[in-house]
């Protein structure tokens, strides 16, 4: 067989197919960051009102408060709402200010707001495991924080580690949107994630 043959038909095999054929770290990457799921943002709720010390107590209104945006006066705890003591919780002028510029002014004035506060970053694939069809795809990630609140919340220095199962599909590899035996969907790895070391 001659060497223009033999280069016929590598050049005619390799453009059958997609390249979604072959899982490589980068076809991975692309798919998890295009991925809903990963692409959800981190949402934030802020509660005003008369809130329970162990929620007024949590990371999450520690942070708040260091930065000025949160305050409290010691209220009655309703029937229900326990651990005592509550707090009556309102947000400051600052607070005020810094969420009217995170969300639409309706939602300001509710007593529950959902701020976007990070998005995902994908930093690397650190491992695939391919095995009959199927694949777990190890990664890293952090989140990026969208404005102050998030960057007071998420530090963007912490990494988290993941694992998440594809499958290979007549049309190539694709996430898995349920989770059939071992494999994990990205919705349920992200949930999952640990820090990394």
């Amino acid at each position: 067989m001659s060497k223009t043959s033999i280069l016929f038909l590598t050049f005619a095999f390799l453009a059958s197919c997609s390249p979604r054929d072959f899982l490589s770290r980068r076809l991975a990457a692309d798919l998890i960051s295009a991925s809903d799921a990963f692409k959800t943002r981190q949402q934030f709720v802020a509660q005003t009102g008369i809130l329970s010390n162990r929620e007024y107590a949590s990371a999450e209104y520690i942070v708040l408060q260091h930065h000025g945006w949160v305050s409290a006066t010691a209220a009655p705890c309703p029937q229900g709402l326990a651990p005592p003591p509550c707090w009556d919780v309102l947000l400051t002028p600052s607070g005020v200010e810094t969420v009217r510029t995170l969300v639409p002014a309706e939602e300001a004035s509710k007593p529950s707001i959902a701020i976007p506060v990070a998005r995902r970053e994908l930093i690397a694939i650190t491992g695939v495991s391919k095995s009959a069809g199927v694949a777990d795809v190890d990664f890293t990630w952090k989140w990026v924080p969208l404005n102050e609140i998030g960057a007071a919340l998420y530090s963007g220095d912490v990494h988290y580690k993941s694992t998440v199962g594809f499958r290979d599909y007549d049309d190539g590899w694709r996430l898995l949107q349920t989770a059939p035996h071992s494999g994990q969907t990205l919705d349920d790895a992200l949930k999952n994630a640990e820090i990394s070391p």
